[in-house]
C-alpha cells in the first residue's frame, strides 16, 4: 500500500455571529445569565461569533507548507473552485456547510499536521463544532492531545512552552519579534470583522485571512526546526 503524504497545512478562520434577535428567548436569557456585570450582559449580544452555537465560519484560509499552495474558503454562491483570491491564493466560494466539506476532504486527502496561531482554543474547536452542526464530519481532531504538535501543531502553546512561560503574546507580537511581516499592518484585526462583514467588506476581511496564514506560515517557518522538535513526542 502506497504511503500516506506528510504535508502540513496553516489554518486560519474568520467567523461572525448571528444577529441577537434571531436567538430564541431561553437562549438569550441563558446567555446573559452567565454574565458577572451589566456590562458584560450588554457586551454579549456583540460576541456572538466567537461561539461556534451563535457563530459560523465566512472564511477559511490554508496554506500547505510543504507545497506551497494556498487556498482560501469564502462564504457566497456556491461556485466551488474559481479564480479570484488574494495573490497567491486559490478561491473556494459557497455555504458554510460546503466550506467545510470541502476543507475536511482536503485534510484527510494529506494531511499530516494542521498549523494555527490559537487554533487549539479556538479554531478548531470551531471548525468541528460547526462541521457537527451543520451535518459535516470532521477528518481530523484540532483539539486533541494538549502537549502534542501532531496532528495539530498551535504556535502560541509553542511560544508560551504550553503556558510554562507567561504572559501569552498575539500573532503579531511574535511576528514583529522575527522580523516578520505583520498580518495587523492594513488596520483590520480580529475584533473588527464583524463591523466589515455588517459592512458589506467580506473582501476585506478576505484578503486579512490570507495575510494571517501567510503570516503565521512563516512564522512556523522559523519554528519547525528550533522550537516544534523539543515538543514532539519520543517513543
Amino acid at each position: 500500500m502506497a504511503r500516506r503524504p506528510a504535508h502540513t497545512y496553516v489554518v486560519d478562520i474568520e467567523t461572525v455571529g448571528v444577529p441577537w434577535s434571531t436567538l430564541d428567548e431561553k437562549t438569550r436569557e441563558y446567555l446573559q445569565g452567565r454574565a458577572a456585570t451589566e456590562a458584560e450582559k450588554e457586551a454579549v449580544a456583540h460576541r456572538l461569533g466567537l461561539d461556534p452555537g451563535t457563530g459560523r465560519v465566512i472564511v477559511i484560509g490554508m496554506r500547505n507548507v510543504t507545497t506551497g499552495m494556498s487556498g482560501v474558503f469564502v462564504e457566497g454562491k456556491s461556485r466551488g473552485w474559481i479564480d479570484g483570491g488574494p495573490d497567491g491564493f486559490k478561491r473556494f466560494d459557497g455555504d458554510e456547510r460546503e466550506m467545510l466539506t470541502e476543507f475536511w476532504r482536503m485534510l484527510d486527502a494529506s494531511a499530516r499536521r494542521v498549523v494555527t496561531y490559537n487554533g487549539r482554543q479556538f479554531d478548531g474547536p470551531y471548525l468541528m463544532l460547526r462541521s457537527a452542526i451543520l451535518g459535516v464530519a470532521p477528518t481530523m481532531n484540532l483539539a486533541g492531545y494538549r502537549y502534542s504538535v501532531t496532528p495539530h501543531c498551535d504556535l502560541q502553546e509553542v511560544l508560551s512552552f504550553h503556558g510554562a512561560s507567561r504572559p501569552v503574546y498575539s500573532l503579531d507580537y511574535w511576528c514583529r519579534r522575527f522580523g516578520i511581516t505583520s498580518p495587523k499592518e492594513e488596520g483590520l484585526d480580529g475584533s473588527r470583522v464583524q463591523e466589515y462583514y455588517d459592512g458589506g467588506r467580506l473582501e476585506e476581511i478576505v484578503e486579512y485571512c490570507a495575510r494571517d496564514v501567510v503570516a503565521t506560515a512563516a512564522l512556523y517557518e522559523r519554528l519547525e526546526d528550533t522550537l516544534v522538535p523539543l515538543f514532539e513526542r519520543r517513543s
